[in-house]
């Protein structure tokens, strides 16, 4: 896959994380979901900035290199953000929030991460599993 492809791939997974924390914290709240994109663009924002910073699209899928700076930007400059547009920063939210998103971004790479080496593992040991792999 085309370097600049993964990267734009692996940018999408990760807003689209943070919408799935997003959503499921205004549904946990029955919040309206209309108002979701109030709640959203701070931290959207904020994982862009981790982007940039990192330079994410260099190792999009890279844990340390882009994850960790991605996951901390989102929390922080999206906290940031949210204060600074009048919208709440309780300090049991951004402790969900920094648990929540900094699992969804670092836990749908390490499962990657995890499929890839047991992929590569299979087709190169014997057995049925890597028999199998070898032959597709």
């Amino acid at each position: 896959m085309d370097p600049r492809w993964r990267a734009l791939l692996a940018f999408a997974v990760d807003l689209l994380a943070v919408g799935v924390f997003v959503a499921i914290g205004r549904a946990s709240h029955r919040e309206d979901q209309s108002d979701f994109l109030v709640t959203y663009w701070p931290f959207a924002i904020g994982l862009a900035v981790g982007w940039l910073v990192a330079r994410g699209w260099h190792r999009p899928f890279a844990v340390v290199r882009t994850a960790i700076p991605a996951w901390v930007a989102a929390v922080v400059v999206g906290m940031l953000l949210r204060a600074l547009s009048g919208q709440g920063v309780q300090p049991a939210f951004v402790v969900v929030a920094a648990i929540v998103i900094g699992a969804f971004l670092v836990g749908w790479r390490v499962v990657r991460i995890a499929l890839d080496r047991s992929a590569t593992r299979s087709a190169d040991t014997p057995g049925p599993i890597g028999y199998f792999l070898r032959r597709r």
